[in-house]
């Protein structure tokens, strides 16, 4: 099969075209298939208990791998309208955590009001920060906005070393990134006792899985405490999906069909019971409601009778929802899963 994507920004080359692309991909077994074979029927959410708002794909940063296919002339950016259908939409729950995502969600006009309301109503709220953007100027004060709101920190860092960070995400980030772990540890993020949480995410530079999660974080403790003096709570590994600019990637390194027969031989079934889409729900800078944010890359809203837009919430439906599916769900299933907070189960 020839495989080919279009140019970058074009809508096919974002959904329709990766999809195909997906879906035809010679010698691997359909994703519902492969959860049928393993007793899994289908995939059911099981409540929320995330709540997921991805304000836009405005970034100051153009990495590699990103499945957003962010970067800084991306115009779409969540409003206050939609902004505020969200919050009034937290408010009719007791979802317990609220999850911001880009882009650089701190670069939306509205995401320091998205963070005041949702603490006001008394919820967790996770920035999904790039790190680097606190070292832009118009942000100067970002880190200490964090800070006196109890935000949760969860940083991209691909790797403790600046040549595989720089090689990943553009030259000269790591550099500022360890500047920026120094800021949060200054303000006391993932300092003992502090409360204030710093976890970082790291994913691989190139077409293979991630090591064991428990492994790869004593390493990273052990040399950013050691090369730089630096403290953090957790780290998470999370899949590179093959999913926009890191599917563009594959099919151009010749490494798609491979990575994908990867990802298949790895299938976990217990990965794929715990998956992220069945507690989180994911918002797009629009309003429409996706089961995750790979399948708002994709474009496959909640279907199966869920209601489709934040202007249209129910709880009710949507704790209960049949998640929709697709070949790209074996990066969130392989070895020990992949989600936003990490590992989710034992590999097989």
């Amino acid at each position: 099969m020839a495989l080919t994507l279009l140019g970058r920004h074009n809508p096919l080359a974002s959904s329709t075209e990766q999809l195909r692309i997906l879906d035809e991909t010679a010698n691997i077994t359909p994703f519902a298939t492969r959860l049928t074979q393993a007793g899994l029927p289908s995939l059911q959410a099981s409540g929320i208990t995330v709540f997921q708002i991805n304000v836009g794909k405005l970034c100051n940063q153009t990495c590699r791998h990103c499945h957003v296919d962010a970067g800084p002339d991306r115009t779409e950016s969540m409003s206050r309208e939609t902004a505020e259908l969200c919050i009034a939409a937290l408010a009719q729950t007791d979802i317990p955590t609220v999850d911001i995502t880009g882009g650089a969600p701190e670069l939306n006009p509205n995401f320091r009001w998205l963070v005041e309301q949702a603490r006001a109503l008394g919820r967790h709220v996770m920035d999904r920060c790039n790190l680097s953007v606190l070292q832009i100027p118009s942000q100067a004060d970002l880190a200490e906005f964090l800070a006196a709101h109890r935000v949760e920190v969860v940083a991209s860092l691909p790797y403790y070393r600046a040549s595989q960070t720089d090689a990943q995400r553009g030259e000269g980030i790591f550099d500022k990134s360890i500047d920026a772990l120094r800021l949060l540890n200054q303000l006391g993020y993932g300092r003992e006792g502090s409360g204030l949480l710093l976890n970082l995410v790291h994913n691989p530079v190139g077409a293979f899985l991630p090591p064991k999660q428990d492994a790869i974080e004593a390493q990273f403790r052990k040399e950013l405490r050691t090369r730089h003096g630096l403290e953090f709570n957790h780290l998470y590994t999370i899949t590179n999906m093959p999913v926009s600019r890191f599917l563009e990637f594959l099919v151009d390194s010749g490494n798609y069909e491979g990575y994908m027969e990867r990802l298949t031989n790895a299938f976990n079934s217990a990965a794929a019971a715990g998956v992220m889409c069945r507690y989180t729900l994911s918002v797009s800078w629009d309003g429409t409601l996706y089961d995750c944010d790979f399948n708002q890359m994709l474009e496959l809203p909640v279907d199966h009778g869920a209601p489709g837009h934040i202007r249209d919430f129910d709880p009710a439906l949507l704790n209960q929802r049949r998640i929709v599916t697709r070949n790209h769900c074996y990066g969130c299933t392989a070895g020990s899963g992949s989600s936003c907070g990490g590992a989710v189960a034992s590999s097989s």
